[in-house]
């Protein structure tokens, strides 16, 4: 260490054990409660000037669990694979535990004791990370959110997967076929096929699986209208829904005779749901109740 920097080399930008760094001689137990340190799991230190997201929650937790006996999975392995935006820093990491590996439980972090075929895992460099860590395929990594995860969140996760070209609609649907009798199985597939890898952010994918909740038909996601690709739309009905702050194209969908309506994070999901319902209505749609569907995606018999 240096005056100019207190961080000993071996230590800058990494994840490490407290205890293995006191015992190697790079820092004291006095130093390790300096500023330039970030306490991040107990015993686990980082150097302070990495992004406190969720990739940095799981090279933490990689830290802490013997090496070979974890996969990282669901929302965590979707941070793995780019998706940035699926789990936040206090999130909690969820992992496969292997065959029947050790692995205690700890304070932000979900253990799943679940079969995994050898073609469900590959391996990827976490975010800031130097070494490659196991984690399951996109494909596996979908059919477990859908299992785990709230709709709203497993749909959206599987969006981000196909939007950028992480997965293939015949690759969510091989999967949810190969894994249909595993627990879970019947309310995967129906989530993945929910999935509309034309949704350009979480925001647009959470929206519109919140409108199907409501009772409104599914709607799609950009989908080509004349030379413009409206957030939401319901081409049948020809009602179109902008949550984007670019407008460009409405004026040219609404003389084309399309219902153009507008929402923003600041509206009342309630006063967004009146809305385009009455809109769909108008165009001679039949929408449900919102506990119909409710009760529909969490029916038995799709679990």
């Amino acid at each position: 260490m240096t005056r100019e920097s207190p961080r000993p080399a071996a230590l800058e930008w990494r994840v490490f054990r407290g205890s293995a760094a006191v015992a190697a001689g790079l820092l004291s137990v006095h130093q390790l409660r300096a500023r330039c340190w970030a306490r991040l799991r107990h015993n686990v230190y980082a150097d302070s000037r990495l992004a406190r997201d969720h990739a940095l929650a799981c090279r933490a937790t990689l830290v802490r669990v013997p090496i070979g006996s974890v996969v990282l999975a669901g929302p965590s392995a979707a941070t793995a694979h780019g998706l940035r935006t699926v789990a936040g820093p206090d999130d909690p990491v969820h992992l496969i535990v292997l065959g029947d590996r050790r692995v205690g439980a700890s304070s932000g972090t979900v253990l799943h004791r679940v079969p995994l075929d050898p073609g469900d895992v590959c391996r990827v460099r976490l975010a800031g990370g130097d070494d490659e860590v196991p984690v399951t395929t996109p494909a596996r990594t979908a059919w477990d959110a859908a299992v785990w995860l709230p709709l709203t969140d497993a749909v959206a996760l599987a969006d981000g997967l196909l939007f950028h070209k992480l997965v293939t609609p015949a690759l969510l649907a091989g999967v949810a076929a190969r894994l249909a009798d595993r627990p879970g199985g019947r309310r995967a597939a129906h989530t993945l096929s929910l999935a509309d890898g034309n949704a350009a952010s979480r925001a647009e994918s959470l929206l519109r699986v919140r409108l199907f909740l409501a009772g409104l038909p599914m709607a799609r996601a950009r989908p080509p209208v004349l030379p413009v690709r409206p957030p939401l739309a319901w081409p049948e009905y020809r009602v179109a829904l902008w949550c984007a702050p670019d407008r460009h194209g409405e004026a040219v969908m609404i003389n084309d005779g399309w219902l153009v309506l507008r929402t923003s994070p600041r509206r009342e999901f309630s006063e967004v749901v009146r809305e385009v319902r009455a809109a769909l209505t108008a165009r001679g749609c039949r929408t449900k109740r919102k506990q119909d569907v409710v009760e529909s995606a969490l029916s038995p018999n799709m679990r």
